[in-house]
């Protein structure tokens, strides 16, 4: 069952992924520029994060084999739908779709773990193990990517069908039928004003460099993204069954945890973005080569499979998270250094590495904190609120960085075709500026109550009667 589980958190990553590798390719064949081409990564981070927590919510309301075989299966389908379509606004659609899909697997599958493993040593190597997969998949994913892409951009939305599909047939076999573990109603209002609330701010961001940020559309979008904000506030207040119990809101090393989510996922996803512009637009690499570029961080987070476990019982999840953001921070503060002609060996390599320690570093850890002394009957809602962090993450901070490289109209600089190389690596280095400083950020955040504050706690195996008493130490 664990392998099932893996198997479909390792496609929602992949694909993130894969798909980011074959970006240029995209462009060329369907004319898409810079800004609409992160819509194609957006359309699904949105598709994703937007529906997460009510994923989680149907999943503890309706049971969640039968949740997670069929968006399972709607995933499949909406794989296939993208590697046919011939427009860019139907393949932003069949990402969004996808996105919705994997909104429904992603936290069904974790919760799945969750209320299987009992809290302690057995679910912890559980997590680990699972959050390896996923993200093995996403840096296995700019491999693959590169390979399909080498056949033609299409086969990057093909490849993950069959294995969905062999996915759903095994787990139609081997997860065992269950019952819905809360009662209630859905949040449908919540679903809709926080969703909303998440695409009027990355359409606000994305666009607000062509227009300018004082013009009075920009200005309005950003006025309807913080009311559409502030009702879902109101609405998780006043609704029977909301969609986001706030009172979840006040354990602390659950707050730290999704906080930290945003900083490593936003800021990997959108460097991955840079690199991948960069290396094929700039330097003329082809994807394969491109995606070979960065395999030392998906070997690194693979291996870590083996001991991320035994890291956590010993170290605690708070020092390991913390470690993770300052490898990644160091990774990206390394790649500023790098010019229109780097040595693979002291420019790249060293970025790559670095990355894969902080990933296989933060990722489990990140998990593994966030879904520590949560009820059974909550598991859907905190495993869909630390993935809904990463998306949000990735969503907000790839749209910032979309909008710092935006091309300026009225010089002409930017990521055009007949750029030099020199002034491409100039036009992505504000994005890459600003990357490094949400994963700074991110070491900030998580270190200061390791620093400041009392001693957490690592999640570790206990009895039932000391669960509280550790969730109120770890606060």
């Amino acid at each position: 069952m664990l392998i099932v589980l893996c198997l479909a958190l390792f496609l929602d990553a992949l694909d993130v992924s894969m798909i980011g590798v074959a970006l240029p390719s995209i462009g060329a064949e369907l004319g898409l520029a810079t800004a609409e081409l992160q819509w194609v990564v957006s359309g699904y981070v949105l598709g994703f994060g937007g529906l997460l927590l009510l994923g989680g919510r149907t999943a503890d309301l309706m049971g969640r084999r039968k949740v997670f075989l069929i968006a399972l299966a709607a995933f499949a389908l909406a794989s296939l739908l993208g590697g046919v379509v011939d427009s860019g606004p139907l393949l932003i659609a069949s990402r969004c779709l996808k996105g919705v899909a994997a909104a429904f697997t992603a936290p069904t599958g974790l919760s799945i773990i969750t209320t299987t493993f009992a809290e302690g040593r057995h679910r912890n190597r559980a997590l680990s193990i699972y959050t390896i997969f996923g993200a093995s998949g996403f840096s296995s994913g700019l491999i693959f990517g590169g390979l399909m892409t080498g056949i033609g951009w299409r086969w990057t939305f093909f490849f993950p069908v069959p294995i969905a599909i062999a996915a759903l047939i095994v787990g139609f076999a081997l997860i065992p039928r269950d019952r819905p573990d809360a009662t209630g109603g859905y949040d449908l209002l919540g679903a809709i004003t926080s969703t909303s609330a998440m695409l009027v701010l990355v359409y606000s961001v994305v666009t607000a460099p062509e227009i300018g940020w004082l013009h009075p559309r920009t200005v309005g979008l950003f006025l309807v993204a913080a009311a559409l904000v502030a009702a879902f506030i109101m609405t998780e207040r006043r609704v029977a069954h909301p969609l986001v119990r706030l009172g979840i809101l006040r354990v602390g090393s659950l707050v730290r945890a999704n906080v930290a989510m945003m900083a490593l996922f936003g800021s990997f996803a959108s460097f991955q973005f840079l690199l991948t512009l960069f290396l094929q637009q700039a330097l003329g690499r082809t994807p394969l080569e491109m995606a070979m570029a960065l395999l030392p961080t998906g070997l690194l987070v693979a291996l870590s499979a083996f001991f991320s476990d035994r890291l956590i019982d010993r170290f605690g999840t708070p020092r390991l998270i913390t470690a993770g953001l300052l490898a990644l921070s160091a990774g990206y503060l390394l790649f500023l250094r790098v010019d229109t002609d780097p040595v693979y060996a002291t420019m790249i390599l060293p970025t790559a590495l670095l990355l894969g320690v902080g990933f296989a570093l933060g990722f489990p850890s990140i998990n593994v904190q966030a879904t520590a002394g949560v009820d059974d009957d909550e598991q859907g809602l905190a495993a869909g609120l630390v993935q809904t962090s990463g998306q949000v993450g990735g969503a907000l901070v790839l749209a910032v960085t979309t909008a710092l490289i935006a091309v300026d109209h009225a010089t002409g600089a930017g990521a055009t075709s007949d750029a030099t190389a020199e002034q491409m690596l100039a036009h992505f280095q504000p994005g890459l500026y600003f990357v490094t400083a949400v994963a700074l950020l991110g070491v900030a955040l998580t270190a200061l109550p390791l620093l400041f504050g009392r001693r957490p706690t690592a999640p570790t195996e206990s009895s039932e009667n000391t669960e509280t008493a550790d969730l109120r130490t770890t606060v």
